[in-house]
């Protein structure tokens, strides 16, 4: 009698076959389910840290809106008279054109101010044009830069631009809120409108930015912060 063959017959290795490739295909699966998770956790930090940078570069020009110095009256001695405007209404916001306005002390050294502020601390202040003041004559010791900024969303670019520069892009939305007060005399906000009918009871901004992943990896996130208007505060 011959010896019984041993080996695996055409069955046993199409079973192995069929088992391999479902361990196969289940370790593909749970890899690119790994990298997804990986991806969508990355975009959402991505968002998260330009969502960051964006707010706290609004929330400390807020911070700084309607800061002109020592005293509290500065004269207007511009070279068109148009920082009494200026300094009535330090911050605005134009809804046709999703533009925040602040007039703000300088706190960008790598911009040029618009007007300086010549004043001796103790009796009077007066707001020059930045470009006409070097002939002036000081009345003190001390000068304030003021600039200008103009936070800018474009919608059809998705866009959130500063001074005509982009600084973030797939913004989805950006919403100012203003927190008021219910007189001038007060500190505590009352309620957040969109439009404040005085500008001397703003006590602090709320904004909200959505941004969007490009990719469709994580869903549009909101973020928010509110500012409060320090030189309104005491």
């Amino acid at each position: 009698m011959k010896p019984r063959e041993q080996g695996f017959g055409l069955i046993e290795l199409m079973l192995a076959l069929t088992l391999g490739l479902l361990m196969s295909l289940a370790l593909v699966q749970a890899f690119l389910g790994s990298k997804a998770t990986y991806l969508s956790q990355r975009a959402s930090a991505n968002l998260q840290e330009d969502a960051r940078f964006v707010l706290n570069k609004l929330a400390q020009d807020i911070r700084m809106v309607g800061t002109f110095g020592c005293l509290a009256a500065v004269k207007d001695g511009s070279a068109t008279g148009d920082f009494a405007a200026a300094f009535y209404t330090p911050i605005r916001w134009v809804p046709d054109s999703q533009q925040l306005q602040l007039i703000t002390s300088g706190v960008d050294s790598a911009q040029d101010p618009e007007w300086l502020i010549h004043t001796d601390c103790s009796t009077q202040a007066t707001a020059y044009s930045a470009g006409n003041a070097s002939g002036v004559q000081d009345m003190g010791a001390f000068r304030f830069a003021v600039q200008r900024q103009h936070y800018v969303f474009r919608p059809e670019t998705t866009e959130l631009a500063l001074n005509g520069e982009a600084l973030i892009s797939n913004v989805s939305a950006f919403t100012v809120l203003f927190g008021v007060a219910r007189a001038a005399t007060e500190r505590s906000v009352s309620s957040y409108v969109p439009l404040p009918a005085d500008p001397a009871l703003i006590r602090s901004v709320r904004i909200t930015l959505t941004l969007s992943d490009p990719d469709d990896r994580v869903r549009a996130q909101s973020f928010s912060v509110v500012a409060a208007l320090r030189n309104r505060l005491g």
